[in-house]
């Protein structure tokens, strides 16, 4: 296998990869309510809707009817998120009752609901176009955790335009089977370690710092695979494991950053981080197959040619594009 088996998938997922910023302003960021229990049968509510400029998606949330309001919502536009914050008091409480979210079979995009109650306990589900009510169970399922995580991790690393871009140029520097699969288990290995250790509290990395470095990291990678074509391979070319392994660090304290923002169920933390991290990997093999074997079709049917003269172009596009997230990382710190 060579260099080139990956570029023809390469122009597909650079398109994909350079319409991102302006899908993620759209419908391709889930949505977030979360109900938090106060005191007996009082919940602050938070409902969080992607927008577009000055248009949210036209989603709402539904509480049981049993629910009335005690304070009027509160809205905000923050970061191109329509953010609404109030008071109910659910005199049957939630449990074994209905949520919903009305309108989300119109778009594209998820809702994660996640409940707190008083006693410690708390239960995550993802709501999705084709299944938008979820009745609240008694007591929450470990099926229900590992779905509703493995789902959150599958679709995180798919999202992920800087993580898929990382990879991406990792297959392009390596030249074989063998080293591909050394360097995927190195990067694995190495953010489930990261993610691990900051989900459960023993490191604490700033996450804007860590995004301007995942970004720099897309850089180098793209920078080594110029110096190679030009005669001069570098430490990624030599050892593609070992440079996967250190970055890959990094991109565990990413991983963790985007976990900290859903929340982990307290009664069943180890279980959830497991198998967020088994759904980032689902994730990742499907990215990596998908690129193989595309690429390995578009080499059967003769376009080798065509390929070979779009890869400088398509080297430079991941440069231009992670050059681009570095300064913008960098600014807002």
């Amino acid at each position: 296998m060579t260099r080139q088996v990956f570029f023809g998938f390469s122009l597909l997922w650079l398109l994909q990869i350079l319409s991102i910023p302006i899908s993620f302003a759209d419908e391709i960021r889930p949505g977030y309510l979360e109900l938090k229990e106060n005191n007996q049968n009082i919940f602050s509510v938070l409902w969080k809707v992607p927008a577009k400029g000055n248009k949210k998606l036209a989603l709402y949330a539904e509480l049981p009817t049993g629910c009335r309001n005690k304070t009027q919502p509160n809205a905000q536009l923050i970061n191109n998120a329509y953010i609404q914050r109030w008071i109910v008091a659910c005199d049957q409480g939630l449990l074994e009752q209905s949520i919903s979210v009305s309108g989300l079979e119109m778009t594209n995009t998820d809702v994660l609901v996640r409940l707190e109650f008083i006693n410690g306990t708390s239960q995550s589900v993802l709501l999705t176009p084709s299944n938008s009510t979820f009745q609240v169970p008694a007591e929450a399922s470990s099926q229900q955790i590992m779905a509703t995580y493995t789902w959150l991790g599958i679709t995180h690393i798919l999202q992920g335009a800087d993580h898929l871009l990382f990879v991406f140029a990792l297959l392009l520097i390596v030249n074989n089977m063998r080293r591909l699969l050394w360097t995927i288990t190195a990067f694995t290995l190495a953010h489930s370690i990261t993610l691990a250790a900051a989900t459960l509290g023993f490191v604490y990395v700033p996450q804007q710092p860590v995004e301007a470095v995942i970004a720099l990291s897309i850089l180098f990678l793209a920078m080594e695979i110029v110096h190679g074509k030009n005669g001069r391979p570098g430490a990624a070319s030599r050892w593609p494991w070992m440079v996967a392994f250190i970055f890959g660090l990094l991109h565990g304290f990413g991983f963790a950053g985007a976990l900290a923002e859903v929340g982990l169920p307290q009664q069943a933390i180890p279980l959830a981080l497991v198998f967020f991290n088994v759904g980032v990997e689902l994730g990742q093999l499907m990215f990596v197959v998908s690129v193989v074997l595309i690429g390995w079709m578009l080499h059967k049917l003769k376009y080798q040619q065509l390929l070979d003269r779009a890869e400088t172009a398509m080297v430079y596009s991941i440069g231009g594009i992670s050059s681009f997230w570095v300064f913008e990382r960098v600014s807002v710190f």
